[in-house]
């Protein structure tokens, strides 16, 4: 018997995800996804529309190859078409080819969809929704039915958008979730139409929540749903979607979990709840939001230094819960604010011995300020911080020598992303490496050509991949002369870090950067090696 307090999650990243702008998805990312999301440990993946599109029903195929440990795969799509059985429905029949023991169907809630926009009745919609439910459930299928606009619907016809959850359980359905399509609902709306649902349906069938945040409240509005009844709640694990996104399921199970509680995943599976949302999007090829609660790189990020040096002393003064609790961690942020006290929390990771009043910290602090007042900034740039740290402790070597680099532009373009070359020549251990590449402008060619020089006697550079790129004038009144900050940051697939370089040459400043970025990588996979062997 389920508890009362367990909220089922329903993942839509592969079917309502990837209706957000930049997304786009093959068959083997979406296998990737699927199985990211499986071990976090979700009840449901909603993984697209077989019917829509051969990709979709081409990925159906390839996941049977490999059974999932924790989650239910779930087809998508709409009831039948009206004035056709399911039996003539292509996208019905659809349903069933991607043999998926549940599936989520959607019908209209809203009088004005029904007879404006599929241009039917009202009584031919309520037939449409039962005849897909009682088909589906014949065919061994578990249904979860969507009704979709229905906060919309319930405001202009509560009656009608109440008999067509009435339709959809006749038919079988097990779940009814409640679509606030249009992202414009608010709280207390959303509450009070959840729980008059929950009241007339609730013993019939589980009570689900679908929100969109074009209000900015698709996390608020799937809180109070649960407050209200629903137990089981939809969304996608980093809020991306059509327009301004759905819900963000990463919000939603620490919330739920966390402070309300109510059971989302399995306990020990939280933990892995930002390193799975990095994947995630790694995988999806976008920029982890830095502001992201819970999961961004800037969620446990402190900066001004009476509150490091509170956190320092217990975390309690400045932080809601445990960065760990959520598998994230406390970054202090490095700034002319920051304060000495964060200084040697930073210096302690590579020697617990240094004191506050060591020489040693004075000579950082002061190589700090002088590199500020050339135009470094370490706040946002951590990599090139520890190395700093670390050159100044004795706790570094450089892992190759440059002789040189040159980079220039190509014209004509021999192909479409090229229009720039880079040569390098680094030494290593005494060993010449002469390499050269091509790419879309000279960092990305210099990028390209240091990684294939570097490769061989470092096999793991190969999986560093620059995620973003800033350049910033520090002195604008200096015209072409002016210095630039470059900022870049990185990533293994599961880690990320960012880099600085500070030059009047923006070439010479994206080298010492991307320098920082590759010696980082390189520094923390010896250590983790190391602490293995121990």
């Amino acid at each position: 018997m389920r508890s009362n307090t367990t909220v089922d999650i329903l993942d839509s990243t592969l079917r309502d995800g990837v209706q957000g702008e930049g997304i786009s998805l093959s068959v083997q990312d979406k296998i990737h996804i699927v199985h990211a999301l499986d071990e976090l440990g979700v009840a449901y993946i909603e993984a697209g529309n077989p019917g829509s599109n051969p990709k979709d029903m081409e990925f159906f195929q390839e996941i049977k190859k490999t059974p999932l440990a924790n989650a239910k795969l779930c087809a998508f799509g709409a009831t039948r078409r009206k004035d056709i059985s399911c039996a003539e429905d292509v996208n019905v029949q659809s349903l069933l080819a991607a043999e998926t023991e549940d599936v989520v169907i959607f019908g209209k809630s809203w009088t004005f969809h029904v007879v404006d926009i599929i241009k039917t009745t009202l009584e031919e919609n309520l037939s449409m929704i039962r005849d897909t439910c009682a088909f589906l459930t014949k065919n061994n299928r578990r249904v979860i039915y969507d009704a979709e606009h229905f906060f919309t619907g319930y405001r202009h016809d509560k009656d009608y958008a109440l008999k067509t959850l009435a339709a959809a359980i006749e038919g079988g359905a097990g779940v009814l979730t409640l679509c606030e399509t249009t992202g414009g609902c608010l709280i207390g709306e959303c509450k009070k139409a959840v729980a008059d649902v929950c009241a007339h349906f609730g013993r019939e069938a589980l009570i689900g929540i679908h929100t969109h945040d074009d209000s900015g409240l698709a996390v608020a509005n799937s809180l109070v749903a649960v407050e209200a009844g629903a137990r089981h709640v939809q969304g996608t694990l980093l809020g991306f979607g059509e327009r301004t996104g759905n819900a963000n399921l990463a919000t939603i199970i620490a919330d739920l979990q966390l402070k309300m509680g109510y059971t989302c995943l399995p306990d020990e599976k939280l933990k892995s709840l930002t390193p799975i949302a990095r994947r995630v999007a790694e995988i999806a090829n976008i920029a982890l939001n830095p502001q992201l609660p819970y999961v961004g790189a800037n969620a446990f990020a402190h900066k001004a230094g009476m509150h490091i040096d509170a956190v320092i002393k217990n975390p309690d003064a400045y932080e809601h819960i445990a960065p760990e609790s959520v598998g994230n961690s406390r970054v202090f942020l490095m700034s002319e604010v920051a304060g000495r006290s964060m200084i040697i929390e930073k210096i302690k990771k590579f020697d617990p011995a240094i004191q506050k009043d060591d020489l040693v910290v004075l000579e950082i602090i002061k190589k700090m300020k002088e590199l500020e007042f050339e135009g470094y900034q370490f706040e946002g740039a951590d990599g090139s911080f520890e190395l700093l740290v670390r050159k100044t402790i004795g706790k570094y070597q450089p892992f190759f020598t440059l002789h040189y680099y040159q980079t220039s532009g190509i014209n004509p373009r021999p192909e479409k992303g090229v229009n720039a070359c880079a040569q390098i020549k680094v030494e290593v251990d005494g060993q010449i490496a002469v390499s050269a590449g091509e790419g879309d402008g000279p960092v990305n060619a210099l990028d390209i050509a240091l990684r294939r020089a570097l490769e061989k006697f470092y096999p793991a550079v190969k999986k560093i991949r620059l995620t973003d790129f800033k350049v910033r004038v520090i002195d604008g009144k200096s015209a072409t002369a002016a210095r630039v900050r470059v900022l870049i940051e990185s990533t293994d697939g599961s880690d990320s870090w960012t880099t600085v370089g500070v030059s009047a040459d923006i070439m010479e400043a994206s080298w010492l950067a991307l320098v920082d970025s590759f010696e980082y990588k390189l520094i923390k996979d010896i250590e983790k090696h190391f602490r293995k062997m121990i």
